[in-house]
């Protein structure tokens, strides 16, 4: 597929790595959206999955492992009209970004958070994530993984996110649609992407996703504002995972709660230069 956000770089991921589909349906869902690469900011930190960005035409920061969030939300800040989209996998946002990823969701600034959730570091080559499953066994964790898995999508809930969604990288329309719906909410949107990692997580695989996974939009009566069944489906794990919109909630969003920020954007408010000069002067 090739969209005015394709930048002919190759990518350096694994041949059938859950990346790919990622990145296809980013530029899917943002040709879709009629966005122009001007329009769309991309913020990632360090990780394999933070390499997306590299791969599109648009505008993009790469900030510090577990770093995205703030930068993402700047950014955002600064210039409310851009789509911000921050992209990073579950270590970089659940284990060394997870303090800005609690913070994040209460600030509710209007951004899409994108998570490629491998269970996996891919990028340091194989060990235990945040998300691996018990009793995993990675080339550091040789007795299997000790710790509870943390679980992103009841925590968003359990912290009143906005808009908190699951896809898997093998299902592209879904994974397309799911990321549009996230772009066109006011506030702050989690998608939490179930993809396989095809060189060090060999039990999560493709064939194992597509045994497990269901929409759960599809169900008969599901209604993603209910947050106690939402959040009752966010413990769903094992056997059958839900994939979709599952919790969403109308909310001010920062943007739009701060006076200064209801005008135009920041970057296009007057400033007086002298202020500044005088303030820094006090420190000399």
């Amino acid at each position: 597929m090739t969209t005015i956000f394709d930048n002919n770089s190759k990518p350096a991921w694994c041949p059938g790595c859950g990346d790919f589909g990622i990145l296809n349906a980013v530029k899917k869902a943002l040709t879709e959206l009629d966005k122009a690469p001007h329009q769309v900011a991309l913020v990632s930190g360090i990780g394999q999955a933070s390499k997306l960005p590299h791969y599109l035409n648009c505008n993009v920061f790469d900030g510090l492992h577990g770093r995205l969030l703030p930068v993402a939300q700047g950014v955002k800040i600064a210039n409310k009209d851009l789509t911000v989209i921050a992209v990073g996998g579950d270590g970089d946002n659940y284990g060394e970004g997870g303090n800005h990823f609690i913070h994040a969701i209460r600030r509710n600034v209007n951004i899409t958070l994108l998570v490629h959730n491998n269970q996996v570091y891919g990028l340091t080559k194989g060990q235990a994530s945040p998300t691996s499953d018990l009793g995993m066994v990675t080339k550091v964790q040789h007795d299997g993984v000790l710790l509870t898995p943390f679980n992103p999508i009841a925590i968003a809930i359990a912290l009143d996110c906005g808009f908190v969604a699951r896809s898997f990288s093998g299902n592209p329309a879904h994974l397309t649609d799911t990321i549009k719906q996230a772009v066109n909410h006011n506030g702050f949107a989690l998608v939490d992407i179930l993809q396989p990692c095809v060189t060090f997580n060999k039990i999560n695989t493709y064939k194992w996703y597509r045994e497990r996974v269901y929409d759960v939009n599809k169900e008969s009566g599901y209604n993603p504002s209910d947050r106690l069944k939402a959040f009752e489906k966010s413990l769903e794990t094992g056997n059958t995972i839900p994939i979709g919109l599952i919790y969403r909630k109308d909310k001010t969003s920062y943007n739009d709660a701060v006076p200064v920020l209801k005008g135009q954007p920041l970057v296009k408010q007057p400033f007086h230069q002298e202020k500044i000069i005088n303030l820094l002067m006090e420190f000399v």
